[in-house]
């Protein structure tokens, strides 16, 4: 024979199950935040020095088009509304590039080896960073050294907020164009995880920091950046992904429904270090000379050297006298 023990009552309010926010199924959402971060990879992979043959195998077995073409299909079918009559019409235009770049390819670039699609990228964007169009955030805008640093802490701060940071294979700066349209391509991805598997307030946050960084940063910049790229290129594959991604940036601000300032050419000021109003720096004996000039003139040494110098141009100068 067994014995009951005695039951405990317990609260409805202790068993009570606090309700999960449901997670968004907008699937037209999902893929649209899917294929915008597929966009910037593209273009974000097209920008960076080819230090091995991935990229071009990727040119030349037709998979870099196909892609993209891929991509906006699913834009224009998902799209909706958002960004209005001008995001439909840039999709268009970044459809005509795509064919434009399947025809170079294939009439160009398809008998290339590393080597040429490397000396294509140095023409371009030389070894050194080039001033005729630098693919650096911190170069436009910000004529002072101190500016600068400002912009690029923002940039690091973004990168940080995400946990995301710089790989050691890339040998870039944070505020190169490819690092940043990468970092886009993150938070486009995110949102279409979070939008699947986190709650409405989660997937807000990944949305505003693409707002902020389109509105702050690379909708600021990148514009101009593309207006020099073509420019400097002319022609050829780095001419049509400049053409790409100044329309995928018109695409971008719309959908994001975001108005950056964007820069212009007077705005194009590599920074200069310029002393702050009524200041100046001075190294050590710079008012008196160089440091070797100084300790000559302590030891006497200078004056010894000065005459010894005139004493040899008279010496040079030959017998002076009239014929």
């Amino acid at each position: 024979m067994t014995s009951k023990q005695p039951v405990q009552s317990v609260s409805t309010s202790a068993t009570a199950v606090i309700p999960t926010p449901p997670a968004i199924t907008d699937s037209p959402a999902v893929e649209r935040a899917l294929n915008r971060s597929k966009i910037y990879l593209l273009i974000s992979w097209s920008l960076l020095y080819p230090e091995d043959e991935e990229f071009l195998d990727y040119l030349q077995c037709g998979e870099f088009v196909e892609d993209g073409r891929a991509a906006l299909d699913v834009l224009q079918t998902v799209l909706d509304n958002n960004g209005g009559e001008r995001a439909k019409q840039k999709l268009v235009s970044l459809k005509k590039q795509l064919d434009l770049a399947e025809k170079l390819i294939a009439s160009e670039c398809v008998n290339w080896q590393l080597g040429d699609l490397q000396s294509e990228h140095r023409r371009v964007f030389s070894n050194v960073i080039t001033l005729d169009c630098p693919p650096y955030e911190t170069l436009f805008g910000n004529d002072h050294v101190f500016a600068q640093s400002h912009v690029m802490g923002d940039i690091s701060g973004f990168y940080k907020a995400f946990g995301v940071e710089l790989s050691k294979d890339i040998h870039e700066r944070l505020d190169h164009l490819s690092v940043e349209f990468e970092f886009m391509h993150f938070l486009a991805y995110k949102e279409s995880y979070s939008r699947c598997h986190d709650g409405a307030d989660k997937t807000q946050i990944v949305v505003d920091a693409q707002k902020k960084f389109v509105k702050n940063h690379i909708g600021r910049w990148v514009p101009l950046f593309c207006r020099m790229l073509t420019k400097k290129a002319d022609s050829g594959i780095f001419k049509l992904v400049a053409d790409m991604t100044a329309d995928w940036m018109e695409f971008e601000t719309a959908f994001l429904g975001v108005t950056p300032q964007p820069y212009t050419e007077t705005d194009y000021r590599p920074a200069t270090f310029n002393s702050p109003e009524g200041q100046t720096y001075e190294c050590g004996a710079q008012d008196q000379g160089n440091e070797l000039s100084v300790l000559l003139n302590e030891v006497g040494a200078q004056t010894f050297m000065d005459v010894k110098d005139k004493d040899k141009d008279k010496e040079e100068g030959g017998p002076v006298g009239t014929a």
